[in-house]
């Protein structure tokens, strides 16, 4: 079961998930979040970042899980 919380930074995000499910980075960009190649993304959590954009970190971390169970995650 996917655990994606808004604690997490985007560099865990990608650690963690990227392999088994690449489409989370279309879920970023979706978003309007550039993070994979912004050096915030190793420090930064995805709470921050969301909020940084204007974007509900809850949403966003929601749409994440989802896209991750979908994959069989």
């Amino acid at each position: 079961m996917a655990k994606v919380s808004k604690d997490m930074t985007f560099g865990q995000l990608l650690e963690q998930y990227y392999e088994k499910c690449p489409k989370i980075v279309e879920v970023l960009m979706e978003a309007g979040m550039g993070c994979i190649g912004c050096p915030h993304s190793q420090m930064e959590s995805i709470e921050e970042g969301a909020m940084g954009h204007g974007i509900d970190p809850d949403l966003l971390v929601e749409k994440l899980n989802a896209t991750i169970l979908a994959a069989g995650e």
